[in-house]
């Protein structure tokens, strides 16, 4: 069977008999796989530890008809062994990997993705910035790259120039006072600065922002996020970012 190499993030794993794993992948050429790694649960296993969520690896593997095999494993950045060091990041991480998990189609190339994830990853590793606002920003930033980028500095119904006092999931973000739809909510004018500067990565914007104002952001980025995938992202529970979701938008 043909073999490959590629450079992959570990999005999740799971037991598969008493000794081997199922690996989820996210590959910067091939996009989502799903492998099988053997023999990694021996204490023994010489690439078992490289194969944990979070970690960028150099894996060799080689096709199969349902699941390819893992042969080989370098690693290439250890972030999720330093991410797990920290409870807010660890749980941050989580929320993106399975955000990344949802989004990516199986063995369909989806190098920005890759690029997000392993940047938000590193961010979280080095303590860059307050993983809450790291978090929130990769979900804003990846569900716009699958193609529902949100606005915020126009009514995402008419397009008319913000600064707008209303938001609505279906409508895409900030809406005008003629295209606000019932149960719409009314976020702070600051919160919509701080939503655009997560977009668009103005960390000198975000990091400055007040608790407050990230707290009320959080929730409208969990209820988009969430939204567009049509059901729950279960690893935003763990920090606390589950919002009430209507047909219209987030119950205020």
């Amino acid at each position: 069977m043909p073999t490959y190499t590629d450079v992959a993030i570990v999005l999740r794993t799971h037991k598969l008999g008493e000794h081997d794993r199922i690996v989820t992948l996210l590959m910067r050429g091939r996009g989502k796989v799903r492998a099988v790694a053997k023999g990694v649960r021996r204490t023994k296993s010489k690439f078992g530890a490289r194969l944990e969520p979070a970690m960028i690896v150099q894996v060799q593997c080689y096709e199969g008809r349902n699941l390819d095999t893992v042969t080989q494993a370098e690693l290439i950045a250890p972030y999720g062994e330093q991410i797990a060091q920290d409870y807010s990041a660890y749980t941050s991480a989580a929320a993106m990997l399975e955000t990344a998990e949802r989004l990516c189609e199986d063995n369909e190339p989806q190098l920005q993705q890759f690029n997000l994830l392993a940047g938000g990853l590193a961010a979280l590793a080095n303590c860059s910035h307050d993983p809450g606002l790291v978090l929130d920003s990769y979900l804003l930033r990846s569900v716009a790259i699958a193609g529902w980028a949100p606005t915020f500095d126009r009514c995402a119904g008419c397009g008319d120039p913000g600064p707008h006092r209303a938001f609505n999931l279906a409508s895409g973000g900030a809406v005008c006072s003629s295209c606000r739809a019932p149960g719409s909510g009314a976020p702070r004018p600051e919160t919509f600065i701080l939503l655009g500067a997560l977009l668009s990565a103005d960390w000198s914007i975000a990091d400055a922002s007040q608790q407050h104002v990230r707290a009320e952001a959080t929730g409208l980025v969990a209820a988009y996020v969430q939204w567009h995938l049509e059901r729950a992202v279960r690893s935003l529970r763990l920090v606390d970012r589950t919002p009430t979701i209507t047909a219209e938008g987030v119950r205020p």
